[in-house]
């Protein structure tokens, strides 16, 4: 079964989800969104799962640097909508094994997932 692990490259948080990965012997294929962009099926397919909230990373600056208008009020269109027009919005990373979908990096979860 093939791991996927979802983000951008040059962030500090895939690069320790990625170092967790190789030195637990655990192989993936790497998808960067700053280069093969995000499927909008699979960004909605997160969001039903997980819910916007987890899914949406509202701490990062491309989400602070939105307009206020743009940040209140937001529901799962919404957030779709902002994740696909700029993906570094996406929560970092997301990592797809069989049916587990885990946000973010949280070297606990991923020792509980792969151990």
């Amino acid at each position: 079964m093939t791991v996927q692990l979802f983000g951008i490259r040059s962030c500090d948080t895939m690069r320790k989800a990625m170092a967790w990965l190789e030195a637990a012997g655990v192989s993936y294929a790497f998808h960067d969104y700053k280069k093969e962009g995000a499927d909008a099926d699979m960004v909605r397919g997160w969001v039903d799962r997980l819910g916007w909230e987890a899914v949406l990373n509202r701490a990062g600056t491309t989400f602070r640097k939105l307009p206020e208008a743009e940040r209140t009020g937001l529901d799962a269109d919404r957030a779709v909508a902002l994740m696909l027009a700029q993906p570094s919005m996406i929560r970092r990373p997301m990592l797809v094994h069989g049916a587990v979908l885990e946000a973010g990096f949280k070297p606990d979860r991923y020792a509980a997932i792969f151990g």
